[in-house]
């Protein structure tokens, strides 16, 4: 088996071991714990839970904590964890990472959020399967977090990429005082620091991503929607438009701006949607605020409802789009893939980099602990 195949289906007549079991759920974290223990054993010379060289040993146990530390989607980690792997995953984890520096030649999600959307796509799944309702309802969340750029990043050619997007509003008004701007105080202020972001330095850069970045996919919603593309009436409301939009805006074909005005909309229907207002009421203490399956199920059908409703001018992405399906098979919240791919314009779903990192931990252990993996 090579890295980045499929886990392998053991044979019907093979005894399931304790690290294939695990590897099939997906539970990294009691992989890791299980190989710490047979590195113990191997060490003081008792027979090894996991069977295996000490140097075999330990490269499954970092590849089980990197597939541990992706689950968790802390992005400002993936350029460092994918650093200490030489295999085709890590070029994905690090394309699905925001830089941990202002002026890294390597954009990440600042120039694309499809990796990381795929990557949210997966670990949803995993994480359903799992029956971790906590983390799906966390993940849906996430995914709603950067909505507005991935709609966006089509017409700017990056998605929202504080050192390209001075070029991308360059004669506009964004980030000035002017008061031809909607944009409140606070979206004024997002979108200044946007600007600067990428020139100063890295506690700088580090406090926009971690304060300001979400923010600006606000701003760039506000340009998007404005009363030179769409009359009043047509679409849903969902939030400030612009009355005076910038040449930025109006620069692309008719066709471009009514294209991403719906799509922004779109976005922004299912960011105050049923779902992601689950994870705000669902803080987790004092015992009370973890979600059942049936309160998932509930805010998700609701959900739907409020994202695939026909417009007045019919052109709501989600039933125009036409995307082929990439959604897995009997999707977690069936038509989360398809309305991501609506949103962003083309067709996206669950990657397989997840996978792909517990395949190389069965592979480095040897046949006697394959496994097909679930979905």
């Amino acid at each position: 088996m090579v890295a980045g195949e499929p886990l392998t289906r053991r044979a019907p007549s093979a005894e399931p071991t304790a690290i294939s079991l695990l590897l099939g759920g997906h539970w990294y974290d009691a992989v890791a714990s299980l190989l710490d223990v047979s590195l113990a054993d191997s060490n003081g010379h008792h027979r090894a839970v996991v069977p295996g060289t000490p140097e075999t040993l330990v490269e499954a146990r970092a590849l089980a904590t990197a597939a541990r530390r992706v689950l968790d989607l802390d992005a400002e980690d993936f350029s460092t964890i994918a650093g200490g792997f030489s295999t085709p995953w890590a070029k994905r984890l690090a394309d699905s990472s925001f830089p941990l520096e202002p002026r890294d030649p390597v954009r990440g999600a600042l120039g694309s959020l499809i990796p990381l959307y795929e990557l949210m796509l997966e670990v949803l799944e995993i994480r359903a399967m799992r029956r971790e309702s906590l983390q799906i309802v966390v993940t849906a969340h996430l995914i709603g977090e950067y909505f507005a750029q991935l709609a966006w990043q089509s017409v700017l050619g990056h998605a929202g990429d504080p050192e390209r997007l001075g070029h991308s509003v360059a004669g506009s008004r964004w980030g000035t005082d002017d008061p031809l701007c909607p944009h409140s105080s606070a979206l004024r202020s997002t979108a200044k620091r946007a600007l600067n972001a990428c020139s100063g330095d890295t506690a700088g850069y580090t406090a926009y991503l971690d304060r300001f970045h979400s923010r600006q996919g606000d701003a760039l919603a506000v340009c998007a929607m404005n009363h030179a593309t769409i009359g009043a009436g047509e679409r849903p409301d969902v939030g400030d438009t612009c009355p005076n939009p910038c040449g930025f805006v109006t620069s692309p074909s008719m066709a471009e701006r009514r294209d991403l005005d719906a799509r922004v909309r779109l976005a922004l229907l299912y960011v105050d949607s049923p779902i992601v207002a689950l994870r705000h009421h669902a803080p987790v203490g004092h015992f009370f605020g973890v979600p059942s399956v049936q309160e998932i199920s509930d805010a998700w059908i609701r959900t739907w409802e409020r994202v695939s409703q026909p417009w007045p001018d019919g052109s709501n992405p989600l039933l125009t789009a036409g995307h082929p399906d990439r959604s897995a098979p009997n999707e977690a919240l069936p038509g989360m893939s398809a309305l991501v791919s609506a949103v962003a314009g083309q067709p996206i779903g669950p990657g397989h980099l997840v996978r792909d990192i517990g395949s190389d931990i069965a592979r480095l252990l040897g046949p006697a602990h394959t496994v097909e993996v679930a979905t």
